[in-house]
């Protein structure tokens, strides 16, 4: 079956960094599985907002090497497994977690970062799960400790980790409160399981989440923004409360008055997930296949996909992360 395996492939590249139109197609080196590691037939591979910094060159990249091909999660079949590899045969559906390479016909995983694809998930439902749910579970889950009896703020609810949170949250029974940028947005998160969407350019969000609580305010909140958004969100939490970091869209820069974490008995947590060991990975992983998979097959739970590209479009599908258009995950899919 090796032998079938090209030479070269197809890979979304960029020589230099700068806007969306930067990306092209290029024909590249097929990677090889090493010890411990599978040769993925990428079929799909979602976007990151952590791939549009990493083009404009305001994220460094996933190697040192100027032909690093970037790509955090895809979906598609086994191609060659390496030696000690031995969990997956050639042909099996699989989605996986990756440090970079999935923008291409072909990527290399870790094993212990590989899924069965869920059951009847296709490749571009399936490329949406190990990045976003992953960051979800040890952040919400695992840093946030969210409970079925809490309530959960989660900013930048239209995006993938948001509406990532939103499914997690309410399969696990709590009630869950978000923002979005647009009455659309919002609509659509309260489609998918949100109690309460604000909508932060024509709401005072901190205002709306007391109201929906009898001002009691809430126990976790999920931020990816930053900024003045802390504070804001500290306020908004309850006695023992936990406010959970996993981005900065808004701002790197932020000031807080330390008598709210003092007074209330605060939490502030934060994580990534890129620079993780391939044992750390691989363990959340399996906390995934443990805990969210009985979800995708008894539950229901389908992540939410956004809008699906071709390759020769990624330029088109950065655009529109970047321009905030999307609820839920991008994709962009590869033929063979």
């Amino acid at each position: 079956m090796s032998d079938t395996i090209p030479n070269t492939m197809t890979a979304v590249v960029f020589a230099e960094t700068g806007a969306p139109d930067v990306l092209r197609l290029a024909s590249v080196p097929t990677p090889e599985p090493g010890e411990g590691e599978v040769l993925i037939k990428v079929e799909a591979a979602a976007l990151n907002w952590a791939d549009t910094l990493e083009r404009n060159g305001s994220y460094p990249g996933w190697s040192d090497k100027p032909d690093a091909i970037m790509g955090l999660e895809v979906a598609g079949t086994i191609a060659k497994v390496g030696s000690g590899a031995n969990r997956f045969n050639v042909g099996d559906p699989v989605c996986a977690l990756l440090a970079g390479g999935g923008y291409a016909q072909y990527a290399v995983a870790p094993s212990p970062q590989v899924l069965p694809l869920p059951r009847g998930f296709s490749m571009a439902e399936g490329a949406a799960v190990p990045e976003a749910f992953c960051t979800v579970w040890t952040n919400m889950i695992e840093r946030g400790h969210l409970r079925p009896s809490d309530t959960v703020l989660i900013h930048g609810g239209a995006s993938g980790i948001g509406t990532t949170a939103i499914l997690v949250a309410k399969g696990l029974g709590s009630k869950v409160i978000v923002t979005a940028g647009s009455d659309e947005k919002c609509a659509k998160c309260e489609a998918i399981g949100a109690d309460k969407a604000i909508n932060y350019k024509t709401h005072d969000f901190s205002d709306e989440v007391m109201a929906f609580t009898n001002g009691e305010g809430v126990d976790v909140v999920l931020d990816i923004i930053g900024g003045d958004y802390i504070q804001k969100s500290l306020d908004l939490l309850k006695q023992d409360g936990r406010l959970v970091s996993v981005g900065m869209l808004g701002s790197n820069d932020v000031n807080l008055k330390l008598s709210t974490i003092l007074m209330k008995r605060l939490t502030i947590a934060g994580s990534t997930l890129r620079t993780r060991t391939v044992a750390e990975k691989g363990a959340l992983m399996a906390e995934l296949k443990r805990c969210i998979w009985p979800m995708f097959d008894y539950g229901g739970v389908r992540p939410v996909v956004d809008s699906v590209f071709p390759a020769e479009k990624a330029n088109e599908a950065h655009a529109r992360m970047e321009e905030k258009l999307h609820t839920g995950k991008i994709i962009i899919t590869f033929t063979h």
